[in-house]
């Protein structure tokens, strides 16, 4: 991906996408698709690794979409094409469809087939064609954006009534069970349910959403997300670790989960657990995420008040939160949030599972050039590869387009 100057076109997708994808739908599959469907990927202003603790997210869609063509079938087979991999057709039968079973790419939409059907709806075979605009590898959901476009069109075609809250729960069991990435459900939520111009402040226990106008550019403010281009391996197996680990803190602790604990009562807790043996991994997670959890609220409180700016030093310490307690960082993340508030951002962290991946930065719109700048100088001084730097642009989530 290139570095963007002028934000993307949050409100529609490209028209010629769509075309283009009917087109080659066309030529593969010998007929046209029923209709066209595009899925947002996701940048997280604050609240990480929380939703699987059922506690507060605040992401927001991108306007970089997953599109799907798709057409149904009745005799029970299921075709799976991306124009962003190589090989051909993937071929399943949709009553053949078993959790880790491999796939690769292809595992994401079949989960969801797979999650439909185990859920009682009639998915009777589909071909479907793929193609994205979302970065893999840069913390963005790229996987969910897959997940929820597939979700959306059966729902359309089949006529399953799904409400976008309930295909994002289903996309999430398809990752969790099918595919076997044990992620809580903000990405999907937010591929489902995010509304161009806001953020989506959502409760994970019960699901309440509350919509957030997030206006960055009548304050005189661009959030741009700075693409590493690095995964490091590390980040294999560390995200079930802490999840594991978050749940042993609560076990210890007699909670359910984390969100039970409230922020005033953290200092006592953390001795409750120091008391009782905790590993002090453990006490580090749960330091991060009651934490977490209340940046989300003071971030909220601070957009509600209209002080937009205040937030930027939250996001600096949800940052050293990640780094620290929660060990999901990595040195090309560290360096972009030094860099960018050395050179005069109000605020930047990592976002998303970390271990590479992106990094958020809250910036006057009169300083992006210059911490862009200083961003990619640090890069090139430290023999890293350029970064890619966009606008995060709050956009529509789940939508048909066709």
């Amino acid at each position: 991906m290139t570095d963007l100057t002028e934000p993307v076109d949050a409100a529609t997708e490209p028209t010629d996408a769509s075309a283009d994808l009917t087109a080659s739908f066309t030529a593969l599959y010998g007929a046209a698709p029923e209709g066209v469907w595009a899925a947002p990927g996701r940048v997280n202003l604050i609240g990480e690794y929380t939703d699987f603790n059922d506690g507060f997210v605040m992401p927001l869609a991108l306007p970089h979409t997953a599109r799907a063509a798709v057409a149904r079938r009745t005799d029970g087979e299921l075709r799976l094409h991306s124009t962003d991999v190589p090989g051909g057709v993937v071929q399943l039968r949709v009553d053949e469809l078993a959790p880790r079973s491999g796939h690769g790419w292809a595992a994401y939409p079949a989960g969801v087939v797979w999650a439909l059907r185990e859920a009682g709806h009639a998915i009777t075979g589909a071909d479907i064609q793929l193609s994205s605009t979302v970065p893999t590898g840069a913390g963005l959901s790229s996987s969910a954006a897959l997940e929820v476009v597939t979700g959306l069109a059966l729902n359309d075609l089949f006529g399953l009534g799904l409400a976008p809250a309930e295909l994002a729960v289903l996309a999430q069991r398809a990752e969790n069970a099918f595919v076997g990435v044990p992620c809580g459900v903000m990405d999907q939520m937010a591929s489902a349910c995010c509304t161009d111009g806001h953020a989506l402040h959502l409760d994970t226990r019960d699901l309440t959403q509350r919509q957030v106008p997030f206006d960055l550019a009548a304050h005189g403010l661009r959030l741009l997300v700075v693409d590493t281009r690095v995964k490091h391996a590390l980040g294999d197996g560390a995200y079930a670790e802490r999840r594991a680990g978050c749940e042993e803190g609560a076990r210890l602790l007699g909670l359910r989960t984390l969100r039970e604990l409230p922020y005033e009562g953290l200092g006592a807790a953390l001795g409750r657990l120091a008391d009782a043996g905790a590993d002090e991994s453990v006490v580090r997670y749960v330091r991060h995420v009651v934490g977490d959890n209340q940046r989300v609220e003071q971030v909220i409180a601070l957009l509600d008040a209209g002080d937009v700016r205040a937030a930027g030093p939250v996001l600096t310490a949800g940052h050293l939160s990640l780094r620290d307690d929660l060990r999901v960082s990595c040195v090309e993340l560290d360096l972009v949030v030094e860099t960018a508030n050395a050179a005069g951002a109000l605020g930047a962290r990592m976002t998303g599972g970390g271990f590479g991946g992106s990094a958020i930065v809250l910036v006057e719109e009169s300083r992006v050039d210059a911490v862009t700048k200083s961003v990619h100088e640090a890069f090139a001084s430290a023999g890293y590869s350029a970064p890619g730097v966009f606008p995060a642009v709050p956009s529509a989530g789940a939508r048909r387009l066709v």
